[in-house]
């Protein structure tokens, strides 16, 4: 049986954190549109009510999108569909979208992220403008992801990420819709646990699910992390050398997270609740992983 323990974060607000009370942290992971719609290997793959992510990079259609939450949906998992804020052009076409996600998808839960363009499309510069717009509330959802930088952004400082949070969990207080931050993936797990100690010394309480890569090969995830914007995250990797990878073995993503799983169960833990896996070695390879280390037995 998975015991729950709740932490409140102390400052009045409706967040709560649940963290399995046993030694492996719980896990949601994500796949391309066309993985949803397509992927032979999904159905049973993940236990029933896994969260998996749909992404979006601007190269597919929001019609696309929606069948792979409905699939996603249909199989027994929690869709949980990308809005890339600067990539929407007009508050019209975001409130169709939500629409059809909601409506067609039965969607309750997104993750609404920048979109990391250096020019937005259309109306929203920001994840903010979006959410006040009031159409995910319109439209029943729940639940929401919003994006974190443990390593920083190119695109804005620290500071103004640390205030965007304020700004974003003062919404979902608000609001009502039980928030979380779902951060990028990296490979200093060191980096990242600070990174979430310094936001609850900074008042924002709201749960984090740390991204992190799953197994893949080296040339992969060096290729992944140049467009991602992780370098510096790669080159503490590249350091730690045979301990973690080599070039023909790949990737061992345990190394990342045992010490944030032993973090997450640690009295000093008040915010991290579980990881956010990028399976750039490929969905079923990730989810073998995931089953190998009993992640998938919670």
């Amino acid at each position: 049986m998975n015991v729950m323990t709740k932490i409140m974060p102390g400052d009045g607000s409706k967040t709560d954190l649940e963290i399995p009370a046993m030694n492996k942290i719980s896990a949601s992971i994500e796949v391309s549109p066309k993985q949803a719609v397509e992927n032979q290997d999904l159905p049973g793959l993940f236990p029933e009510g896994t969260r998996v992510y749909i992404t979006d990079v601007g190269t597919d259609t929001a019609e696309t999108l929606s069948a792979g939450a409905k699939r996603v949906a249909d199989l027994g998992y929690t869709p949980v569909p990308h809005f890339a804020s600067r990539r929407l052009t007009t508050k019209e076409a975001l409130e169709d979208r939500i629409r059809m996600m909601t409506q067609d998808a039965g969607v309750t839960d997104v993750l609404v992220i920048g979109g990391g363009l250096e020019k937005e499309a259309g109306e929203f510069d920001s994840t903010i403008k979006v959410l006040e717009t009031g159409l995910f509330e319109k439209y029943g959802i729940s639940h929401m992801g919003v994006a974190g930088h443990p390593e920083g952004s190119p695109d804005f400082s620290d500071e103004i990420a640390m205030e965007a949070l304020h700004q974003k969990q003062e919404f979902a207080q608000n609001s009502g819709i039980d928030m979380r931050i779902v951060t990028q993936f990296g490979f200093d797990a060191e980096k990242f646990t600070s990174w979430a100690e310094r936001l609850s010394a900074q008042g924002v309480h709201l749960p984090v699910h740390l991204g992190v890569a799953g197994p893949a090969k080296i040339t992969t995830l060096i290729k992944f992390a140049a467009m991602c914007g992780v370098g510096n995250s790669l080159s503490f990797l590249k350091k730690r050398g045979a301990a973690i990878m080599t070039m023909a073995a790949g990737f061992d993503p345990d190394e990342i997270v045992n010490p944030i799983e032993a973090f997450a169960q640690s009295p000093a833990n008040t915010t991290i609740c579980q990881v956010h896996v990028f399976p750039f070695g490929g969905v079923k390879k990730s989810s073998e992983w995931l089953q190998a280390r009993g992640t998938w037995n919670l």
